[in-house]
């Protein structure tokens, strides 16, 4: 072991301190060992460190930082350089305010357009959110920040996240939700790792032996350490046993005796544990000599320079859905109206524990006059509650006949993306469909400019000429539209997702979200793309689309041993950048696919009537499938199409390779999984998931006449069988509805709705302890004098242990 010499010295309780933090977000630190503490912060988008008071959910102020575009949006980019560039600015700024580990980016793979975090994800595809993310990794960590991908993983739902259970074949997994994070293992390698809350077939991720030890420590070598969500620590000695290292927030005194206890009964071999402080030492060391200043602010010029590569990112990522009779972009001369509550208070980014505050924030109203517009009218034309208001209506209709060109900024309000909840449909407010239909009506060069982190439904496409969307844009992203809207820039966006064309579309709506003890991914693969391309599903835009102000032409595709190759020239007016993809198809018997899969990509710009010849790797493991039968990955051997085009469902270009296969097993029997060789998943039987899966799913519904447990949550209160838990959930649920009235949730209330009883141990930095856990939960059950007197006597015994632990350890 590196330390070993700074191990040996230390007693089992003091390792154990090491694996909880000291604090919501510091390390423990050991001056007479010289080991340093370090500071973690939220930051997928941007460095949230708090002043005061800490919380994780991002409820209390924080330290102005750049608010740059949200990982939803980045994602449209297709941009790996700008990528690495925010990564970059990320670890510089926290440089500057004092942060060792920024917990981001996230990498989860959008199964469902409802998950509320989906804004601070990339995309559905794994090839995609790992390139982008092993961008943010490699540029963060090239400041001497680390880095920390989350959350690993199969994390798809916000609802009762904390004991959720997500059942998924192992090829699934592998293929979909594990492979974007391998990627970034592999190539990037984060110093960092944070677990879900969620268990995985029947285990919490973060002592789940099978993901940590097997997977992720033996099969794809990573050499970091691994931190829990804040709260999400289950068993910690198990954690521990399984891989893990820190367990966040700090648990102070109660944790440490925990895992000491676990020690000196034999559930934790001590070896492990020291092997785990090794580990963790050497990323505290090595993090502790980057020169962090501690600021309270950001310097000016990072400001000045970080606010710019903002606006650069959210010009980047824009992306035009529609452009009929080239209504876009703006002329100088034209008269126009700014319609909507966005253009004063714009949606930038989402809610919850990634949220920023600002150094600065631009509006399309303050704006607008940089760009010729000062004299256009304003109107608010709904609100942002969702409540439909006639006169708000009536009043953005009268001025939009008025003029030549109504721009009508709509989308997801904050109260409909945030972490902790999930959306319950695909639809804007009703509010902005009246208007937008309204609007429409009187005035056929209607523009919708759209803002959101995930996909909605869109039942007004026919009627308007043109649609823009910005995404979640950041702090500076009411600049970018405007560049977009009046052609300062030629928009280069593509969506990392697919539109379908309503939510019944969607291959996992049937099983999302899990609404009890699990959540069943049984559409498997078919994900996104892989579904509506492979199920010849209509959708409103597919998978990497998105429109120019120029045209592009692609021609002469080469494909020799892993190169391919074709020439696009632009064949337009005006200069423009295009995003060349490479996609993959295979047909079988043996298994099967969806119909292809991006394998590679390339943004290149043109001048016009220029033409470029682009190569691109075709990665070996674009070939491969998980064989659940040999436990590894294997080549189907046969003909493999190639194909080259602007989006997953425009492939103009295809040729053809051999391979040959490395295995003669065959995973699966045909005919007991008739709906996956179809695609045909959106209703797939039990039988046929069972088949999958490879044992027997998992009970879904909470057994209501049983006690409550220590991994159930809040919210279940309503069956328990205390009169007084039940009184509890009615006030919880009370002041929540009344929140979601007013239009902004509680997202402290949302959290403990949805947090476990053994949570309670965890978030309280050891003022509960795991035995008081028990003895509430005696209370709940019913058995109020007898679990309240052993609930003092455990708080006293707590405080007694506490104080006699800090004495001796001092």
């Amino acid at each position: 072991m590196k330390y070993q010499s700074i191990i040996e010295k230390m007693s089992v309780f003091e390792k154990a301190q090491l694996m909880t933090g000291k604090s919501t977000w510091e390390t423990k630190d050991f001056e007479k060992y010289g080991i340093p503490s370090i500071f973690l912060s939220d930051g997928p988008h941007g460095i949230r460190k708090q002043l005061g008071d800490a919380d994780h959910l991002g409820l209390n102020e924080s330290i102005p930082s750049t608010c740059f575009p949200t990982a939803a949006t980045v994602a449209n980019s297709w941009n790996i350089h700008l990528a690495e560039q925010v990564g970059r600015a990320l670890g510089k700024e926290a440089k500057e305010l004092g942060v060792n580990v920024i917990l981001g980016p996230g990498m989860n793979i959008k199964r469902n357009p409802l998950c509320g975090r989906n804004f601070e994800y990339f995309s559905e595809d794994p090839m995609l959110t790992a390139a982008l993310a092993g961008a943010y990794v490699k540029g963060i960590q090239q400041e001497g920040v680390a880095a920390c991908p989350k959350h690993f993983a199969a994390n798809s739902q916000e609802l009762r996240r904390m004991s959720n259970d997500s059942i998924v074949d192992e090829r699934t997994l592998r293929e979909i939700y594990l492979q974007a994070f391998e990627t970034v293992v592999r190539q990037a390698k984060p110093d960092f790792m944070m677990t879900a809350y969620n268990q995985l077939n029947g285990v919490y991720t973060n002592e789940h032996q099978h993901l940590l030890e097997e997977i992720l420590y033996k099969d794809w070598q990573y050499e970091g350490v691994i931190v829990t969500d804040w709260g999400g620590s289950n068993d910690h000695a198990a954690g521990v046993r399984a891989g893990s290292h820190l367990e966040m927030p700090g648990t102070a005194v109660s944790g440490a005796m925990e895992l000491e206890r676990a020690v000196k009964e034999g559930r934790l071999p001590e070896a492990i544990l020291d092997k785990r402080v090794d580990e963790l030492l050497d990323k505290v060391m090595k993090l502790y000599q980057t020169n962090v200043e501690k600021r309270t602010s950001l310097t000016p010029v990072t400001q000045e320079q970080h606010h710019q590569l903002a606006y650069q990112v959210a010009q980047d990522a824009i992306v035009l859905l529609k452009n009929e009779r080239q209504i876009l972009p703006i002329q100088s001369k034209q008269t126009v109206a700014f319609i909507g509550d966005f253009v004063t208070t714009p949606r930038y980014q989402g809610a919850g524990s990634s949220v920023v505050n600002p150094t600065r924030l631009e509006t399309i109203e303050a704006v607008k006059a940089n760009y010729g517009f000062a004299d256009a009218q304003v109107v608010q034309g709904y609100h942002r509650s969702g409540v439909v208001d006639e006169a708000l209506i009536s009043e953005a209709v009268a001025v939009a006949t008025q003029v030549e060109v109504p721009l009508v900024f709509v989308g997801l309000t904050e109260i409909t993306e945030s972490e902790g909840m999930d959306r319950t449909h695909m639809q804007l407010s009703e509010d902005q469909l009246r208007l937008i239909e309204a609007i429409a009506a009187v005035n056929p060069n209607t523009v919708v400019i759209l803002s959101g982190g995930s996909a909605v439904e869109l039942p007004f496409l026919t009627k308007v000429p043109a649609m823009v969307h910005g995404y979640l844009g950041g702090q500076a992203g009411a600049r970018a539209m405007m560049d977009v809207l009046t052609g300062t820039i030629n928009p280069s966006g593509k969506l990392a997702e697919s539109y379908p064309l309503r939510y019944q579309d969607v291959p996992s709506a049937n099983y999302y979200p899990g609404l009890e003890k699990t959540s069943e991914y049984r559409e498997g693969i078919f994900v996104g793309y892989r579904y509506f391309d492979t199920a010849d599903k209509d959708v409103a835009f597919p998978f990497g689309y998105g429109l120019s102000y120029t045209t592009f032409e692609y021609r002469d595709l080469h494909v020799q041993g892993n190169q391919a190759s074709v020439t696009v020239m632009n064949t337009g007016d005006v200069t423009g950048s295009e995003i060349v993809q490479l996609y993959i198809g295979h047909e079988s018997t043996r298994t099967f696919y969806a119909k292809h899969q991006l394998a590679n990509f390339a943004k290149i710009t043109l001048q016009p009537g220029e033409s470029r010849q682009v190569t691109l790797t075709i990665p070996e493991r674009s070939f491969q499938y998980f064989n659940v039968k040999t436990n590894q990955w294997e080549i189907d051997g046969g003909v493999y199409t190639i194909e080259v085009g602007p989006h997953s469902r425009n492939l103009p270009l295809v040729d053809t390779i051999e391979k040959e296969a490395t295995t003669n097993v065959v995973p699966y029997v045909a005919e007991t999984i008739p709906s996956y060789f179809n695609a045909q998943v959106a209703a797939v039987s039990s039988q046929e998931f069972e088949a999958l899966l490879g044992f027997a799913i998992p009970e879904s519904q909470w057994d209501k006449s049983a006690d409550l447990t220590r991994n159930d949550t809040l919210s279940q209160m309503y069956y328990a069988k205390s009169p007084l838990a039940r009184l509890a959930y009615r006030v919880l649920t009370y002041f929540l509805e009344r929140s979601m009235k007013k239009g902004k949730p509680n997202l402290n209330l949302y959290f403990n709705y949805n947090m476990t009883f053994r949570a309670m141990g965890k978030m309280t930095g050891g003022l509960i302890n795991s035995e008081m856990v028990n003895h509430i939960l005696t209370i709940v059950n019913g058995h109020f004098f007898t679990g309240s007197h052993r609930l003092v006597k455990a708080y006293f015994a707590n405080q007694r242990a506490i104080k006699q632990k800090t004495t001796v350890n001092q």
